[in-house]
């Protein structure tokens, strides 16, 4: 059963391992990004890109995550993509190949979109 907060939403108090595998409860574990963690931007970028130079991009997905969490609309599909490419970096270091397809596979398309949405040269006319 997952833990829950007070309010009966999915908390994340089990401790996990550098590749963010589960450990038994009371086990010493990782330290984790806070289930209230609602970075800004800036903040999401510096900590994520922090945890992937560290070789944790677990930790870089929950970052991405919290940012997607609490992003403007417009965002949301580019944090997304973030975080799940991260997870397909997570399956790479667990020695799952196939995982790691499957993630990058969904989290490439979703970053695309929003650059093409967002970059200037993407609005230019076609000739």
């Amino acid at each position: 059963m997952r833990d829950r907060d007070p309010e009966g939403r999915p908390r994340n108090a089990r401790p996990r391992d550098a590749y963010g595998r589960p450990l038994p409860y009371g086990s010493t574990g990782m330290p984790r990004v806070p289930d209230d963690y609602a970075p800004s931007t800036e903040q999401a970028l510096a900590d994520g890109r922090r945890f992937l130079e560290e070789g944790l991009p677990f930790n870089a997905h929950e970052v991405f995550e919290g940012r997607w969490k609490c992003a403007p609309e417009e965002e949301r599909e580019l944090w997304q993509g973030l975080a799940q490419i991260c997870v397909g970096l997570t399956h790479l270091q667990r020695g799952n190949g196939r995982g790691a397809v499957t993630l990058f596979s969904r989290g490439r398309p979703r970053r695309s979109r929003t650059a093409a949405r967002t970059t200037p040269s993407a609005r230019r006319p076609r000739r």
